[in-house]
């Protein structure tokens, strides 16, 4: 089978490359906004743009104008295919609408073709990756790729420039040895209560630098627009977000490659995270009630990282021959893993677990990973006794696109 992975690693430009990087990602930036305002404002009956017919207005557009043609095209044009997939997102129902990118938010261009794209290694933890027009430039943090590069996408963040090399190699399907299950129930108080007893502990990278954070927003509300101190006020906003990014990133890498390294089978919740945070603000007419502690307790689910955690654990476990199974929440902490019987009046506290049936005590999350456990067995098997249909062929969904008409 085929297997894409990417290794990501921390560039150290000369200030020529490091201006060269911010006038490629700015010629990017401008070439997604033109696309999207020409899609947005343009439309009219009978001519549609496609990334085809942007294609070919942005060859004209670059013997025109000096500064675009000095970038390279493929990176102008990887920039109309993140449109047009942006695009093909929203008519699906998968994302929202695309928005113009700003300048003050993250920086980045990709280089989809491999043929001009290289890599060396100059030391025992560092090495030069080749990039069109740019040249060698300096990166730490040195591994042996896994497979050929594909593309390089090139990212700038408030602590540095980064790039992602993608490489592409055919595995053979990996076997699991371990075919042991678990089921893990998330939470705040709780990082993630495991069906076998253990807990895990929260990194709660946010909570621990809110201080400083509010510290920093403060004193950038008190820069002048347009000033230079403002610009350094919000370097350091950035830079402190970026560190949480980073701590929470590195513990829940931690956990997700523990569990793979020790379990065939996962089963979680399928939460809907972005229900789960939603504001308790309301409206003018119709206030929200304590709005101040739902937003405490938005914060801290958002700080917990759930779906990034659930990202990296899938994956893992695919590359160890592993599978991720995701079951409804719905009254798994009002179960008794022991009896079955479903009472929200087992659920003594936050941690005590008592069941009104059959006396059954435990922690409650722990009970609650056990109901997730035996939901996930439940669902393998109803999908291992499912016989497939001969000759039962559904059509595809035609993929959304737009054509250009005659006017």
């Amino acid at each position: 089978m085929i297997q894409r992975k990417a290794c990501r690693f921390r560039l150290y430009p000369t200030p020529g490359q490091r201006q060269l990087l911010v006038q490629y990602a700015g010629a990017c930036r401008f070439i997604y906004n033109l696309a999207l305002e020409q899609r947005r404002d343009w439309y009219r009956p009978g001519r549609k743009f496609s990334y085809a017919s942007q294609c070919r207005e942005l060859t004209a557009l670059r013997q025109e104008y000096d500064w675009l043609k000095a970038v390279p095209a493929q990176a102008l044009q990887q920039a109309l295919k993140d449109l047009d997939h942006a695009y093909r997102n929203w008519w699906a129902g998968r994302a929202a609408a695309p928005r113009p990118r700003r300048r003050s938010g993250d920086q980045g261009f990709r280089f989809p073709d491999p043929s001009h794209l290289d890599i060396k290694r100059t030391g025992r933890r560092s090495g030069m990756l080749k990039l069109p027009k740019i040249g060698w430039i300096r990166f730490r943090g040195w591994r042996p790729l896994p497979g050929q590069i594909r593309n390089v996408t090139i990212t700038g963040l408030a602590d540095g420039w980064y790039a992602a090399v993608q490489c592409e190699r055919d595995v053979d399907a990996p076997q699991v040895e371990n075919r042991s299950a678990i089921g893990i129930d998330l939470g705040v108080a709780v990082f993630a209560a495991m069906s076998d007893g253990r807990h895990v502990a929260p990194a709660n990278a946010g909570r621990k630098t809110l201080k400083a954070m509010k510290r920093a927003q403060r004193a950038l509300a008190r820069k002048r627009r347009g000033s230079i101190n403002r610009r350094k006020a919000v370097r350091r906003v950035a830079r402190l977000h970026r560190r949480i990014v980073n701590i929470r990133c590195d513990f829940l890498h931690k956990i997700s490659t523990s569990i793979a390294k020790s379990h065939g089978m996962v089963v979680m919740e399928a939460l809907q995270v972005g229900n789960m945070s939603a504001s308790a603000k309301g409206s003018v007419s119709q206030p929200g009630r304590r709005v101040r502690q739902k937003a405490g307790l938005n914060r801290a689910i958002l700080d917990q990282g759930w779906s990034r955690f659930k990202a990296l654990l899938r994956y893992k476990l695919i590359d160890r021959g592993g599978e991720l199974i995701e079951v409804r929440p719905a009254y798994t902490s009002q179960t008794c893993a022991a009896c079955g019987v479903v009472d929200a009046g087992s659920r003594r506290s936050q941690a005590v677990f008592a069941c009104t049936g059959c006396g059954h005590e435990d922690n409650a999350d722990v009970n609650a990973a056990r109901n997730i456990l035996r939901l996930g067995l439940e669902q393998r098997r109803m999908d291992n006794a499912l016989q497939p249909v001969e000759g039962h062929r559904p059509e595809r969904p035609a993929e959304a696109g737009t054509t250009r008409r005659a006017a």
